[in-house]
């Protein structure tokens, strides 16, 4: 060979055939000398006996002992029938490229690196050498491992790099993982694909490699920012909320992390007109990524005093997010007063971002990261992306925060109308309860109330007012009302709810709502215990369940009209004869609606949890709550229990009274009688007065047939009835008019007074203290 390049021929034992004068230049040794000879004995180093020669750099060793580093290229030679017949070796200075193609591999800007099949670097330019932290001649022949150190992002990078060589397919990986010259972990893209030889046989791979830490970060925020949109604010609970956000930030953005509220976002109460000058902070939720690293200074609950120069009071003050590394005075002072460990003392806290809670101009609190365990500080894209994400719990938390108010002043709202304290009455015993939904619709518009009537009656009402929250408890108020007042004129369930549903549909139409948003169901019952007469009539409401006292249960059947403010269907009544002893049992739908079960089932639940013997109502009560009601109810119930008592004929006395003036003073001697036997001589007077005046009214403003009736219960009750369906007025006589001062007497004489509507006419009744 007489070429100028340096050139050599070995065949398949490794001896030198071939040998070019730019080889003798190379190293000194004539073709005479060199042919003939193991190429293995011009190297300076001894190789390992059978191992191939590769591409890639070298060293030789020159005719007079000093080393020649260069860059071979080892090209294998066929024979005859495809056999091996050895290789051509040509060698180069290293940093010597001369044609483009070489010289672009070696000063490309991406790492580019060539393997063989067995995963050991061949040749890499000087990007890749960069990367590596090693020159090309200390990586040539290592493996991955060997070249950087064994973790999962060079298992990842081998595994496939075997595969390239095993499927022979290219193939795009990414990884993410510190390299050997780096201080911070990076991002890379890695191409792989197969190098063939002219056979198409697969001797090798070939990987480029760019750095995509940046575009890696940036995909990186926008997810972290994409799932706080999903993660964040999935109840109305401030310290759900608050929760959320920790979990979030821990371990993707720091090794801890803690929200600290103001004190007033846990209550009711709005914001401060002007806040104090000390920042009290309440630890509201917190998050390690390591048990105990670091350990929480402030523990859940507790109150943190943050002076002005910590990063948590320059956030809230300055309303933007605070970088803060260990090393600086004021973070110093503060982790000193706290006890924080520094890094001084070994690994301790070197890096926090306080990122402050504000939502529509309000701040809410503080949001703390902090970074001890992995050894990069935060950066100012790294308080850009905690902002984002403090933004939007912010948010949430002010949602929840203001969920909590509305809902505590619809409750307060709907605890001061629902009653309390039920009324005295003999009629019925009565065990109620209610409780309020949990759901994050707020709290609804059910209701209840018990009103006494005239003639030891009660009225039992129970309702449920559309939608939740204030205007639905507002709604519920209106309503309840509107019961009492029609109640105290003593007209018939069915009318009472005519008149309810007129009611609505004005008010829908005042407050320019539709009908169905304003609208209610209620079910309006009466009882008599003098005639043990349960009338009831329902505006779309569920039917009341009825419990005999031999223990059996079933539902009224009750022709339901349609709800409140829908109207063109008129409203009926149910009469009913009750034993004495009889349980009523009134509810709310939130007490059987549930949309897993079948309502059908509810009831019958319902009407065998009403027939378990109880000690008492009160027991009762409970025992239906906890057997009925569903899990997580998702509205609000009421249940009101009521046990019918009677009235016998002992404590009731009834005559009938001829329309002739001369027989008022017959009255007035059976009333004077009655009471005696009652043993109520003391208010016989006023009795006899009253008396004396209704009958003469009944007598000469009324029709036949007359009847005088006294009823003995928590008041001594005087009822005159005739045919007439006029209702008398309480006026004011003048000084020369010889009447109308019969009703301005008894009404004041009496503890109230009135007259209500029957099938037969009407009633003038009133009322009277019992002595003692």
């Amino acid at each position: 060979m007489d070429d100028a390049s340096a050139a050599v021929i070995v065949d398949a034992r490794g001896i030198v055939t071939g040998w070019s004068e730019g080889a003798r230049r190379l190293t000194g040794h004539p073709a005479k000398e060199a042919v003939g000879r193991a190429v293995r004995r011009l190297l300076a180093e001894d190789a390992p006996p059978g191992a191939p020669l590769r591409s890639g750099p070298s060293v030789l060793r020159h005719r007079d002992g000093h080393p020649v580093p260069v860059l071979l290229t080892v090209r294998p030679l066929q024979g005859a029938g495809g056999a091996p017949a050895g290789c051509l070796i040509t060698a180069e200075p290293p940093g010597t490229e001369t044609s483009p193609a070489g010289r672009a591999f070696q000063q490309a800007s991406l790492a580019l690196s060539v393997l063989d099949t067995e995963q050991r670097f061949v040749r890499l330019n000087d990007a890749a050498c960069a990367a590596m932290g090693r020159s090309e001649e200390e990586l040539t022949g290592c493996t991955l491992k060997e070249a950087a150190w064994c973790s999962e992002h060079t298992r990842g990078i081998e595994r496939q790099l075997r595969r390239v060589v095993e499927t022979g397919e290219p193939l795009h990986h990414e990884s993410y993982g510190r390299a050997p010259s780096a201080s911070r972990v990076h991002a890379w893209n890695l191409e792989m694909w197969p190098v063939r030889d002219s056979a198409g046989t697969v001797v090798g791979t070939a990987m480029t490699g760019s750095d995509s830490t940046e575009q890696y970060h940036a995909r990186r925020r926008l997810g972290l920012l994409n799932e706080a949109a999903t993660a964040i604010g999935t109840t109305l609970d401030v310290v759900r909320t608050a929760e959320e956000l920790v979990e979030l930030l821990v371990p993707e953005v720091a090794d801890f992390a803690a929200v600290d509220l103001l004190d007033w976002v846990h209550g009711a109460d709005e914001p401060p007109d002007r806040p104090g000058t000390t920042v009290v902070l309440r630890r509201t939720a917190h998050r390690s990524a390591a048990e105990g690293a670091p350990e929480a200074v402030v523990h859940l609950g507790q109150t943190d005093v943050c002076p002005p120069f910590s990063p948590p009071a320059r956030a809230l003050k300055e309303g933007r997010a605070v970088l803060a590394r260990a090393g600086e005075p004021d973070v110093a002072r503060w982790m000193a007063e706290r006890g924080v460990p520094t890094p001084d003392g070994g690994p301790g806290i070197h890096s926090l971002l306080a990122v402050p809670l504000r939502a529509r101009g309000t701040t809410l609190g503080v949001a703390l990261a902090v970074r001890n365990l992995r050894p990069e500080g935060y950066a100012d894209d790294d308080a850009a992306l905690a902002e984002e994400l403090a933004s939007r719990a912010a948010v949430c938390v002010d949602n929840a925060r203001r969920f909590a108010r509305e809902r505590a002043t619809a409750l307060a709202l709907q605890h001061s109308l629902l009653p309390t304290g039920l009324p005295g009455q003999a009629a019925v015993e009565v065990a109620h309860r209610y409780l309020p939904s949990a759901s994050e619709a707020g709290i609804g518009g059910d209701w209840f109330d018990v009103i006494p009537l005239a003639g030891s009656r009660v009225a039992l009402v129970v309702g449920d007012v559309v939608g939740h929250g204030i205007p639905s408890t507002a709604t519920m108020g209106r309503l309840c009302t509107a019961v009492r007042t029609l109640a105290d004129v003593d007209i018939p369930p069915d009318e009472l709810l005519t008149h309810l549903d007129d009611l609505v549909t004005h008010l829908a139409a005042d407050d320019r709502v539709d009908v169905a948003e304003l609208g209610s169901t209620c079910l309006y019952a009466v009882y008599d215990p003098v005639s043990r007469m349960l009338t009831v009539a329902s505006a779309g409401h569920p039917a009341p369940a009825l419990v005999l006292p031999d223990g059996t249960c079933r539902l009224i059947r009750v022709n339901a009209g349609p709800p409140l403010g829908v109207g063109g269907l008129p409203f009926e009544a149910t009469e009913i004869r009750l034993p004495e002893g009889s349980v009523v049992a009134l509810y709310t739908d939130g007490l059987i609606g549930d949309r897993d079960r079948d309502i059908d089932e509810a009831t019958d639940e319902l009407c065998r949890a009403l027939s378990v013997r109880a000690d008492s109502l009160e027991s009762l009560c409970d025992g239906v709550l906890k057997d009925v009601l569903p899990e997580e109810p998702g509205d609000d119930v009421a249940l009101l229990l009521a046990r019918t008592r009677a009235l016998g004929a002992d404590r009731v006395v009834t005559t009938d009274v001829p329309p002739d003036p001369e027989e008022v003073a017959a009255a007035r001697v059976w009333a004077g009688e009655r009471l005696a036997a009652w043993g109520l001589d003391e208010i016989a007077f006023v009795t006899e007065l009253v008396v004396s005046e209704l009958v003469t009214n009944a007598i000469r403003y009324g029709v036949p047939p007359i009847e005088l009736r006294l009823i003995r219960d928590r008041t001594l009750i005087c009822e005159v009835s005739d045919a007439s369906s006029t209702s008398p007025h309480l006026r004011r006589a003048h000084a020369f008019d010889e009447g109308g001062r019969g009703l301005l007497l008894v009404a004041q004489l009496t503890q109230r007074w009135g007259s209500r509507q029957t099938d037969r006419g009407k009633t003038i009744w009133a009322e009277q203290s019992l002595p003692g």
